[in-house]
């Protein structure tokens, strides 16, 4: 399987870098289209179904090829897959149906797959993203293999979309099923912060709420461990640092811990909604600021994965959190040129609002503030 880059910031852009990318010969059949909002969607779209390509595409925080970051752009992996090896599904959701939705798009795979593995994302900050992955576990096997991640908007937090050739929508799923015994895909789910202090108990919450921790307002908590000053809700800086430094991190019975970042906080008790679920009576730790040790983790994890899963591949394909590039900043394109400088080979990633993954030694999880690295090859 052959794969090429490109990107742009035009329509106009893209159709000149896909001619020039086909001029050899090169005939893709599917596209892993990650792009800005701003971007006219339709158009992009447009030009890639006139050339028999099927689009695999995600609105983003930030877009990448190889070690370059971008914003308000367009990002795209261009694959020659044969195309019995792979087939693009979709649903919007009705009411709240996420796990149903992810049961029957996965359970319609069977049909032409015995063993399909998938990409997976989805739109609209209400969608429980665990949910979904509950629903492929449910349909295929708790160890299906499955890598996603939730859609972005330029950090707007207002209005995210997936689409394909002739659908998009802003509060739906898509689906990249490939079929595994022709199409070999690893990935590995890394996050790197440290955690501090002893383990502490969830002493009351309701789902992604949280109120106390050591019967303590969350809140109160996690300001008195990171320091944090003005505290308030007129400190306009307050939710990013919360959510980018201080994440709380959800201990599993097995596998690594999973971020769980303060995203709104609740003034009138100090409590605060996290990116997911945080059952009460669960064991949680809370972070410290990340550090260059951060970006080493997942380059070594990769590495990793590399050496033990997956020595050769045709092209990669990275889901890393927004909140990555909030805190590390220009620094974040040392751990994408040190992921590009694993396989060398073609590359395309995002910056989401989740990643969705099976963490290390665990089971299928939402995450936060981590980098998914996900290798494909042809058999």
């Amino acid at each position: 399987m052959k794969a090429k880059s490109i990107r742009g910031k035009t329509a106009a852009e893209i159709e000149v870098a896909l001619e020039q990318s086909m001029a050899d010969g090169f005939a893709p059949t599917l596209a892993i289209v990650f792009l800005s909002v701003s971007q006219d969607r339709k158009a992009i779209s447009s030009v890639l179904h006139g050339e028999g390509i099927q689009i695999f595409g995600v609105t983003t925080n930030g877009e990448f090829t190889d070690e370059e970051s971008q914003k308000l752009s367009t990002a795209i992996l261009l694959l020659d897959m044969k195309q019995a090896y792979f087939s693009i599904q979709y649903k919007e959701y009705r009411a709240n149906d996420f796990r149903d939705v992810a049961f029957s798009l996965a359970k319609e795979t069977l049909h032409t797959f015995e063993r399909p593995a998938f990409l997976l994302a989805g739109s609209h900050l209400s969608t429980d993203a665990e949910a979904l992955l509950h629903g492929f576990e449910e349909a295929i096997s708790p160890l299906v293999n499955v890598y996603g991640c939730m859609a972005g908007d330029d950090f707007s937090f207002t209005d995210q979309f997936v689409f394909t050739n002739a659908w998009e929508s802003n509060k739906g799923m898509l689906v990249l099923a490939l079929d595994e015994d022709k199409i070999m895909i690893k990935g590995k789910a890394t996050c790197g912060w440290k955690a501090v202090g002893t383990e502490k108990t969830v002493t009351k919450s309701e789902g992604t709420h949280v109120f106390t921790v050591d019967n303590v307002p969350v809140l109160d908590l996690t300001v008195k461990y990171g320091g944090i000053e003005n505290v308030s809700p007129d400190n306009p800086n307050l939710l990013l640092e919360l959510a980018a430094n201080f994440p709380l991190q959800l201990q599993r019975e097995k596998g690594d811990p999973v971020m769980r970042p303060g995203l709104i906080v609740d003034w009138t008790d100090h409590s605060f909604h996290c990116s997911g679920s945080v059952p009460q009576g669960s064991k949680v730790r809370f972070s410290l600021p990340p550090d260059f040790d951060v970006m080493e983790k997942v380059i070594q994890a990769t590495a990793d994965l590399k050496a033990n899963e997956m020595p050769e591949a045709d092209a990669v394909v990275v889901f890393s959190c927004a909140g990555r590039i909030l805190s590390l900043g220009p620094l974040m394109s040392q751990e994408l040129e040190g992921i590009k400088n694993i396989w060398k080979v073609p590359m395309v990633g995002m910056f989401s609002n989740a990643e969705l993954a099976r963490v290390t030694g665990g089971n299928l999880e939402m995450n936060n503030l981590t980098t998914c690295v996900v290798a494909l090859k042809e058999k």
